[in-house]
């Protein structure tokens, strides 16, 4: 196990519940859960329980006026605004309290990294889409935002966050835009085919903060290795320049081929690599890691295998791709949903194998990949043309 991980769990998280068929469906979270703990990932962890959120640690990114509004949306006979009551964010039960949990258990997971722990995670968060004033995306409140608000308040001079969910992290990129302690890398679909239609390479960061804001958009029907390339073509020289001292990530996995909301074609295996790339660049440079979790709508055949590789990652106790589902967890999931067929081990067999960005190419990614170093690269003193920056 990490020198020093913490994770942060408790089975009311399950009540950031959006109702009916909406796609952020908690059992993601349960089933989860009950597969990492199968595995025995989970073995000897304490989890953290978390607290809600004050509305005092919510306001370091959101507006009272808007606290107002969620608190009072489920009783409300009218227009709430600010968002709520669409279909991406319909009003529920109890709104308030689920979101401030969801808060308060990356605020709990920021916290034991600032108490010694080396890396921290809440699969619960990475609600990356809530702005200032309003919700959107399936997401009320911003926890990746005031984790991070949180840890500069607490002596941490440099952030960086990187979001490797399919969808732009727009709440966090606007969050943090005028702020150069915050490095927010977001990988994505390309904005041109994908809400929310945000996360252009121009987008580079406010005055005084420019090159901490860096986006990279990806065409559909990127694979592992594409995404990998462009990845490493990007990220490792941006983070060696910045020198963060957390390294906080959204781990959305609604990149997955079989994911029903977004058109890029990773794999369980392309997101195992993620997670262990992540882990030695963070290690690599020193720094701490909060882990958060995101978006990611097939329920049951991606979601909880994708998360489970996280967990292990962070614990440090890596699972073979092959590691064969437990037989009780799959008579659970069939039980649920018996019309779907489940994966047999925690792999797609796919080949994550990608051959290194080196310059100008024709490769489907690349022009990405140039788009993205032209607009930043300079910024931090580094040669958007040449493969060793």
């Amino acid at each position: 196990m990490a020198k020093a991980a913490a994770v942060v769990w408790d089975d009311s998280f399950l009540g950031y519940d959006l109702g009916g068929d909406h796609p952020l469906n908690p059992v993601r979270l349960d089933l989860t859960i009950r597969l990492a703990t199968g595995l025995g990932v989970l073995d000897g962890v304490d989890p953290i329980t978390p607290e809600p959120a004050s509305d005092v640690e919510i306001e370091r990114v959101h507006e009272p006026a808007y606290l107002s509004a969620v608190q009072s949306a489920p009783h409300a006979g009218w227009d709430v605004g600010h968002g709520l009551g669409t279909s991406d964010n319909p009003v529920f039960p109890h709104m308030h309290e689920a979101s401030a949990l969801v808060v308060g258990g990356s605020l709990a997971a920021a916290a034991a990294l600032a108490d010694g722990a080396d890396r921290a995670v809440n699969i619960a968060g990475g609600l990356h889409h809530a702005m200032r004033d309003h919700a959107a995306g399936f997401c009320v409140y911003n926890d990746c935002a005031v984790a991070i608000a949180w840890l500069l308040d607490r002596g941490f001079e440099r952030i960086a966050y990187i979001d490797t969910d399919v969808h732009h992290g727009d709440g966090v990129q606007a969050a943090f835009y005028d702020d150069p302690r915050v490095l927010t890398v977001s990988l994505h679909q390309n904005p041109l085919s994908l809400w929310p239609g945000t996360g252009r390479p121009g987008e580079v960061g406010g005055p005084g903060a420019e090159g901490t804001s860096v986006n990279l958009a990806l065409p559909p029907g990127t694979r592992d290795p594409g995404w990998l390339r462009a990845f490493h073509a990007v990220v490792p020289s941006l983070l060696t320049a910045f020198r963060p001292q957390v390294v906080v990530t959204q781990c959305g996995v609604d990149t997955h081929r079989e994911d029903p909301l977004a058109d890029l074609a990773l794999t369980v295996d392309g997101h195992r690599e993620i997670y262990r790339t992540l882990r030695d660049l963070v290690g690599g440079l020193g720094a701490k890691w909060l882990a958060l979790g995101g978006g990611g709508y097939e329920l049951t055949r991606v979601v909880p295998r994708s998360w489970t590789h996280l967990l292990a990652t962070v614990l440090d106790r890596d699972l073979d791709p092959d590691t064969t589902l437990p037989a009780d967890w799959v008579a659970h999931v069939a039980a649920l949903a018996p019309n779907r067929p489940l994966p047999s081990a925690m792999t797609d067999g796919a080949d994550t194998a990608f051959e290194p960005w080196g310059g100008v190419t024709e490769h489907p990614v690349d022009k990405a990949v140039r788009e993205t170093r032209h607009a930043v690269f300079p910024l931090h003193g580094l040669d958007p043309d040449d493969p060793r920056d």
